[in-house]
């Protein structure tokens, strides 16, 4: 005979596997906060109740070790998901990326309140100083530095201006948080944002659509820092310098170039510019002329993670996915940088700059 209590206790368990079920599992690169539960010396175990057991160990464990070594059972910590489920049943967790997201949402924070950060100088090149904040790179441009930190050099010569620059690397100076950029991995620092309600004067001289002339301040890997007066900057992204593909900004512009720009936004108390706004937009040209199903010969001028880029025009290019061979390796086999090949249109929106194709053999 079932017992009134066992039928209970079966009861629960359906309505708490139900409930599981239910839940909406997180997905990976979300964020998950869980109680410590075991700490092993490779690995660590986190409760993500309802969705089971999370794991840091491997690669993301010795990543993490400077905070798992300030761990303890019971602690309550936040973890980014590298894997919903792994073969072993467990969720995958990075701590490190975790707190890389973090630092990112509080460097936001920090640029809304205009908080006042004293960073060390950890390095300089001809374009500024290299600064480091919650173990996030930045940089600090050249002409973003206060009258008395700023390279007094007669002629201009790059090299001496490095190696003045050079004299403060170790120095802690006061810096603000600019501008941030996640995908590239930079914070922009500056020295001369301490005051808030001069940036707003400044500022609102410019309106977006503004055409200026501008003289390169810096050059880094994401792009352009134009100089449009004494104590404002403004950045062009590496996707604003012009329509064709740009793989090294140092190749197009030098220090001390004077170029004109549009301003395309000002927001939070920065310009962003674009170059090749002022330039005619090479798309233009096939709008109505090409469509799905078009067959076209273009040339292989680069290769990414999601497959190769096409070019059929100077600036126009479209993209050869992956997914249409039968693997990545195939593909590069297949489509040999600087070829010419035959290539099938599936999608052609040249307002949006956009175009996917596929290789005929």
């Amino acid at each position: 005979m079932i017992k009134k209590d066992e039928v209970l206790i079966e009861e629960n368990t359906v309505l708490s596997s139900i409930v599981d079920r239910s839940a909406i599992r997180p997905e990976i690169d979300s964020l998950i906060e869980g109680r410590v539960i075991l700490i092993e010396k490779s690995s660590v175990y986190v409760d993500l109740a309802p969705f089971g057991t999370g794991i840091i160990y491997g690669r993301e464990f010795i990543n993490a070790k400077d905070v798992i070594n300030k761990i303890s059972l019971g602690d309550i910590v936040k973890a980014k998901i590298v894997e919903v489920e792994n073969e072993d049943g467990y969720v995958e967790l990075s701590l490190k990326e975790a707190k890389q997201a973090l630092s990112w949402s509080e460097a936001e924070k920090v640029i809304k309140a205009k908080t006042i950060l004293n960073l060390e100088v950890k390095d300089a090149n001809k374009g500024g100083l290299i600064l480091e904040w919650q173990g996030i790179a930045g940089f600090l441009p050249a002409s973003q530095l206060k009258a008395d930190h700023y390279p007094r050099v007669l002629d201009s010569d790059k090299d001496k201006i490095l190696k003045e620059l050079k004299k403060l690397i170790g120095e802690h100076i006061s810096v603000m948080i600019i501008s941030t950029l996640p995908k590239e991995g930079k914070l922009i620092f500056s020295e001369k944002d301490n005051n808030p309600e001069e940036k707003k004067e400044i500022l609102s001289k410019y309106n977006i659509g503004d055409d200026l002339n501008c003289t390169v301040a810096g050059i880094v890997d994401f792009g352009v820092f134009l100089k449009l007066e004494d104590g404002l900057e403004g950045l062009v992204h590496i996707s604003e310098l012009d329509w064709g593909l740009v793989e090294d900004p140092r190749n197009i512009f030098k220090i001390g170039d004077k170029v004109k720009a549009k301003v395309i936004e000002i927001k939070d108390g920065k310009i962003s510019l674009s170059i090749k706004a002022l330039k005619e937009n090479p798309w233009k040209e096939f709008e109505g002329k090409l469509k799905k199903g078009d067959i076209i010969k273009g040339v292989v001028i680069k290769y990414n993670k999601h497959g190769a880029l096409i070019s059929i025009k100077e600036g126009v290019a479209g993209l050869v996915h992956n997914s249409t061979f039968s693997s990545e390796i195939k593909l590069r086999e297949t489509l040999e940088l600087g070829k010419n090949y035959n290539f099938q249109i599936t999608l052609f929106e040249p307002k949006e700059q956009k175009m996917t194709l596929i290789h005929l053999e």
